[in-house]
Parts: structure tokens; C-alpha cells; sequence
């Protein structure tokens, strides 16, 4: 770990005494000098400047709303209820598809006229509802191998008013997610990011799994079965016309013919996305809320200031990873020795941020409306929604015995992630 030089200067612009970690941005408190020496970058696609946009207003604005009503619930609006109908829609077309080839194998039965039937047929397979399939090559934790986990998760579950999960998987992103996977089933998983895990609190853990969990009874119209299927089945058709690169003469009227329904299913996919934007982020403060009862307002207004500082996290495995990769031969060995010093070292990296940078990145988020991702509130203004509500205790606690217990249950899932960023690379 670097050494911390800590040194004192005088502000620039107003003359105010500043105290700096060599570190990190040296910056004013009271002018705001050098809160943002760097110039934000411009998303790269059109629909996710346009969402982030209208994410930032319609945060704002339920902001609003959120802190007039004492007691804010999830709400099904004429938006979520036509979203609904054109998710149902769309796998209406998909099976108008398969009783299409259905109809045309059995009219064309033994002869040429099976093939249309055939394709519409391979055409429905390809576009059925599906959900989120498990991630392949990232540690599964099953409930007969980590039972106090699972039991934390169920307490927590019970709190904010919903059963628990199916499958943990843990992988290497600074994030976490619910999703129903395994098909119609409706079986849940937890994506477990363990860089996010590593750098929280106990209680804040807690407020991540609460959050999480919560998007299974607040209403969240992106996660129910039938719109999140349907995006899936929308984005496949987008894709099936996505044009040719470098066409030939026949692949440009190919092209050209692919236009009208590109356009089409690209119009189809923004209005969804519009319609659902509200609900998802209605959704995010809900979740919120539900994450301060379990874990305490404290721990969940904690949660996003590590949300802040998570870049932090991502330089820190990516030197971790670079370091191992320049030593050659012996890196990798070190890489399959273990990969727990990966978290010791990213574990006191986070714990040695002081607290003047969590303040310019709170300041940064909120110039920039800084969020998780596109779809989601602002950082600032869920923090501001969280602090300007009732300050509640934790629903639920753990002990260090507990949390022994719970670190014993991760341990394998650790040192493989960690192995792997050491080895792989973070975020290759």
C-alpha cells in the first residue's frame, strides 16, 4: 500500500486552509475549487444519454413526491399497465409464430411445403419468453453449502415483505442484482458482486441485500416475468436485423430491406423503455426505503457513499491485476496460491479514504447526476430521499460470530474471484 502524504495549502481562489491526501483531488471545501477537474464523458449511445436524461427528471421529480408522502408505495400507472400489454403482445407474435409452422408442417406435410413451417417454427424457438440464465463460469453457492448465508438473506427477505432466493452466484463486479432466472420456473438469483461485498460494512450488507430483495415486492415493473422477457425477445429481433457491414450489392438491398423493421422493433424497445423508466425508478426508491428498515437509514446512506467511491475499487483490482501480470511466471503463481491478499489490500485501500473525498464525490455526483446506471436515480438525490425521511433502526443485526460464520461460507467463492481477477485481468 502507497504511503499517505498529507500535506496543508492555502486555496487558490478564496484563500481557505486545505488539508490533502496526495492520493486523491486536492480541492476546496468552501469555494469548491477543483471539486471536478475532469470533464464528464459523454455516453456513447443516443438511447442512454436520452435515459439518463429522463432518468435525472423523473428522479427529481418523485424526489418531490417521495418526501411529501409520508409513506410512498409502489403504484401500477397507465405506463406500467401498457408496458404489461406490449410485453403480452409481443409473445403473442411469438406464438402466432409457432402455431404458424405448426399449421404450414402439418399442411405441407412430406413435401416442400414443410419448410415454411420449419423456419417459422425455428423462428418462434429462437425468440420464446426467456429469463436470465445463470452465469457459467462464476462460483454458485447453494443453500446446503453456505446455510447461514441463506438464513440472512431469508431474514432480510422476511423484513421487506418477500420470500428468499433460489441461487447465489458470486462474481467480479462492483455491483450486485436480482433476476428470475431459469425460465418460466420464476427461480430467483442473487448476483453477488464480491468487490462491492469486500468493501461494506456488515450493516451495510445487510441495506445491499435489502434493496436487492426488495425489487421482488415493490412493484418494479423491469423485474416481472412478462417485460423483462419481452425486452429479452425484443432485443433478439433487433438483432436478427441489424445491418451488414461492408455489403455487397445483393447484402445492400438486404439491408435495405431490413430498415423498415429495424426501425420498427428500435421504436418498439425505446417506447418500453420510456413506459417502464418511471416504475424502475420509483422502484429504486423503494428499495431504498426498504434497505434503511433492515439495515438502518445509517447503514443504506452508507451504502451510497461506497456506490460513490466506487471507481476507487476498480482502479485498485485493475493495479492489483496489472502488477501480477508484470511479474510474469511468478505473478501467476502467486495468482493460484490465493487470491485473498487481493481483498486485504483492496480492504485497507477503502478503509484509508478519508472523509473529504467521500464529500467531493457526493459534490461531483450531484453536479454530474452521477448513478449506478442508466436506469436508476441519481446517487444524491436517493441519498437526500433516505436522509430527509424518518431515521430508522435495523430490523436486522448480525454479531461477529455471525459474520465469522458467513466469511467461512464465502471463503472458496473469495479466493476463486479473487484468483481470477489476479490472473485474468479486472473487467477483461
Amino acid at each position: 500500500m502507497r504511503t499517505v502524504e498529507e500535506k496543508s495549502q492555502s486555496c487558490p481562489e478564496c484563500g481557505a486552509a486545505i488539508s490533502a491526501d496526495s492520493r486523491f483531488v486536492v480541492w476546496c471545501g468552501a469555494c469548491e475549487w477543483n471539486v471536478d477537474p475532469q470533464e464528464p464523458q459523454r455516453d456513447g449511445e443516443r438511447l442512454d444519454r436520452a435515459r439518463r436524461a429522463l432518468a435525472r427528471r423523473h428522479g427529481e421529480r418523485l424526489l418531490t413526491e417521495f418526501t411529501a408522502d409520508g409513506r410512498p408505495r409502489a403504484r401500477r400507472d397507465a405506463a406500467s399497465l401498457l408496458a404489461f400489454a406490449i410485453g403480452l403482445a409481443v409473445h403473442g407474435v411469438t406464438l402466432a409464430l409457432a402455431f404458424g409452422g405448426l399449421w404450414w408442417l402439418v399442411r405441407g406435410w412430406g413435401g416442400v411445403g414443410m419448410l415454411p413451417g420449419l423456419l417459422l417454427l425455428v423462428a418462434a424457438w429462437s425468440l420464446r419468453p426467456r429469463a436470465a440464465r445463470l452465469p457459467g463460469a462464476v462460483p454458485a453457492l447453494l443453500r446446503e453449502d453456505a446455510p447461514e448465508f441463506y438464513a440472512l438473506v431469508d431474514e432480510v427477505a422476511g423484513v421487506v415483505g418477500t420470500r428468499g432466493i433460489d441461487r447465489v452466484v458470486v462474481d467480479a463486479c462492483v455491483n450486485a442484482s436480482v433476476v428470475v432466472a431459469h425460465g418460466v420456473r420464476g427461480r430467483r438469483l442473487l448476483v453477488l458482486g464480491l468487490p462491492l461485498w469486500e468493501v461494506l460494512t456488515p450493516q451495510q450488507r445487510i441495506a445491499l441485500l435489502g434493496h436487492e430483495l426488495a425489487h421482488y415486492s415493490n412493484g418494479d415493473t423491469r423485474h416481472g416475468l412478462v417485460v423483462s422477457t419481452a425486452y429479452r425477445s425484443l432485443t433478439t429481433w433487433h438483432y436478427y436485423f441489424v445491418p451488414i457491414e461492408d455489403p455487397s450489392v445483393v447484402e445492400m438491398v438486404v439491408n435495405l430491406f431490413y430498415a423498415v423493421p429495424r426501425l420498427l422493433l428500435q421504436g418498439v424497445l425505446t417506447l418500453l423503455d420510456h413506459l417502464t423508466l418511471r416504475a424502475a425508478q420509483r422502484a429504486e426508491y423503494l428499495a431504498d426505503r426498504e434497505a434503511a428498515r433492515a439495515a438502518s437509514t445509517e447503514a443504506a446512506v452508507g451504502l451510497m457513499d461506497r456506490l460513490l467511491v466506487a471507481g476507487s475499487v476498480e482502479v485498485v483490482l485493475r493495479r492489483e491485476a496489472n502488477r501480477a501480470a508484470l511479474t510474469g511466471p511468478r505473478g501467476a503463481r502467486t495468482a493460484e496460491a490465493g487470491g485473498d491478499e487481493i481483498w486485504e489490500r483492496l480492504g485497507a485501500h477503502m478503509a484509508s479514504i478519508p472523509e473529504n473525498e467521500y464529500e467531493r464525490q457526493r459534490r461531483v455526483g450531484a453536479r454530474r447526476g452521477h448513478s449506478v446506471d442508466s436506469t436508476h436515480p441519481p446517487t444524491h438525490l436517493r441519498r437526500t430521499c433516505l436522509l430527509v425521511g424518518p431515521s430508522l433502526p435495523a430490523a436486522v443485526v448480525t454479531n461477529e460470530d455471525r459474520e465469522r460464520r458467513i466469511a467461512a461460507e464465502l471463503a472458496g467463492a473469495r479466493a476463486t474471484v479473487g484468483r481470477g481477477i489476479v490472473r485474468d485481468g479486472f473487467g477483461d
